[in-house]
């Protein structure tokens, strides 16, 4: 995966995202923890790297790049219950696109974006082959900050493991 500095260094996909890179309600997904990071980061990475694929297939990769952005834009309250976060894994597509559309003018591909992008999980399934890319693209995304976060979790237990074992040891 290019770095994430390259997204902050494309000036081409700049000019496609910053109205919604510098709208007040796009940036409370700063606020929100996702897979290890911030909705906000994730919905960047998606964009970018569907933006990357998309231009280099030919596809329509300005509207890659701004239905990937959205398409985790909802709001949602930190302190939700597991149900809460089991039950939005199929419902937050919808809530996106609502979102999307009160905030921002979306085409209907950029909607179809958003809708499908959790297909197979929900039962939307994606109108255009952009939208494929984008939903391939958060998967894999999404895969590998899970991963991330995952290893970030080993490694801390791995290391209180260690700590307990040199205390016991010590003390025998």
């Amino acid at each position: 995966m290019p770095k994430i500095d390259n997204i902050y260094n494309d000036k081409d996909y700049h000019m496609i995202v910053n109205h919604i890179l510098n709208n007040k309600e796009f940036n409370k997904l700063k606020a929100i923890e996702h897979h290890g990071l911030t909705r906000y980061e994730h919905s960047l990475k998606v964009s970018y790297y569907s933006y990357k694929i998309a231009k280099a297939l030919k596809l329509d990769y300005q509207e890659v790049a701004r239905g990937g952005l959205l398409h985790d834009f909802f709001l949602s309250d930190e302190n939700r219950s597991l149900k809460e976060r089991f039950i939005s894994t199929f419902v937050h597509p919808k809530k996106a696109l609502k979102k999307a559309q009160e905030v921002f003018e979306i085409t209907n591909k950029e909607a179809d974006i958003i809708k499908g992008h959790m297909f197979p999980i929900n039962i939307t399934v994606p109108r255009y082959f952009e939208s494929w890319v984008v939903n391939i693209v958060d998967k894999v995304v999404a895969v590998n900050e899970f991963s991330h976060k995952l290893s970030k979790q080993l490694k801390y237990a791995s290391n209180l493991y260690i700590l307990f074992l040199i205390n016991f040891f010590s003390n025998l």
